[in-house]
């Protein structure tokens, strides 16, 4: 056997043994199914659905905010205070404010 290579048939043996593929058994065919699957929403899915769909219809810029700093600004009267937007950037950033 010098040079050839050998079959290993007693290994496939043991695996088809093991999964069992030379016998299959059959399964009988049964009838259709006589109920069929049903989704109930609670009434909170229902009202968080409503919610989630007037949030979505919402404007995301609220015009009457943008409309008072809009005419604050042409007239000159807008002011910012300094400590307030450092204080903002640090919050946002996640740094402290001396």
């Amino acid at each position: 056997m010098e040079g050839e290579i050998a079959m290993r048939i007693d290994a496939y043996n043991k695996v088809n043994w093991i999964y069992h593929t030379r016998n299959k058994h059959k399964v009988a065919k049964k009838g259709a199914a006589k109920e069929t699957d049903k989704v109930e929403i609670s009434q909170f899915g229902r009202d968080y659905q409503v919610a989630k769909q007037a949030v979505a219809a919402a404007s995301d810029i609220r015009e009457d905010k943008v409309a008072d700093m809009k005419a604050r600004i042409e007239a000159g009267t807008y002011d910012v205070s300094v400590a307030d937007f450092a204080a903002k950037l640090a919050e946002k950033y996640g740094t402290t404010v001396f």
